[in-house]
């Protein structure tokens, strides 16, 4: 919220610069589960990243352009130009994408925001949130269908895409060397 009050606040023509890094470690379980299935889950994107792409049009205004760089079972790297901001990402649930500091710390989690070169690391405090959000729907003070229709198109619109490889301005994490799938399935465009 104060990422927000700060934007709005700010020059109306200033253009933000963001790095969003999200891995999150899952083992063979999510691959067997319906989260596994893009056809059930809508894939990494709609699964981890569906929270992050309405945060980041929330504070940096409607999408502009949306490139999706690389698509896995295992990860997604794209390029958001949003209104007030151009955002490169990389979300993905392979354990050995983990940085070494976090190896080191035995997090299973990173995450991290990087705004015009400051970083915010946020790998803590996000267990309880869906409880919380599920108990003010309850309340009654969920949000409407206009209020998640933005995100709820983007990643529509990076399920369907057609990765274009390292190609632009793409996540530096993007190039990571792709896994195999832990089943040994053939990996199937989203």
């Amino acid at each position: 919220m104060a990422l927000k009050k700060k934007v709005d606040e700010g020059p109306a023509d200033k253009v933000y610069d963001v790095d969003l890094t999200y891995i999150t470690s899952r083992g063979k379980w999510y691959y067997a589960s319906w989260k596994g299935d893009v056809h059930k889950s809508g894939g990494i994107a709609t699964n981890i990243g569906v929270h992050f792409y309405d945060m980041l049009q929330w504070v940096f205004g409607p999408v502009q352009r949306n490139i999706v760089h690389v698509m896995s079972f295992d990860r997604v790297a794209g390029f958001l130009e949003l209104k007030k901001a151009r955002v490169r990402y990389f979300l993905c649930i392979n354990a050995d994408c983990l940085p070494e500091n976090a190896v080191q710390g035995e997090k299973k989690t990173y995450r991290t925001i990087n705004i015009d070169g400051n970083e915010f690391e946020f790998s803590v405090g996000f267990t309880e949130l869906h409880t919380k959000s599920y108990q003010k729907i309850m309340a009654g003070e969920g949000f409407r269908i206009s209020e998640t229709r933005p995100c709820i198109e983007i990643v529509s619109d990076i399920r369907h895409a057609n990765p274009i490889g390292f190609v632009g301005d793409y996540h530096p994490l993007a190039k990571m060397p792709l896994s195999p799938h832990p089943f040994g399935w053939d990996e199937v465009k989203n």
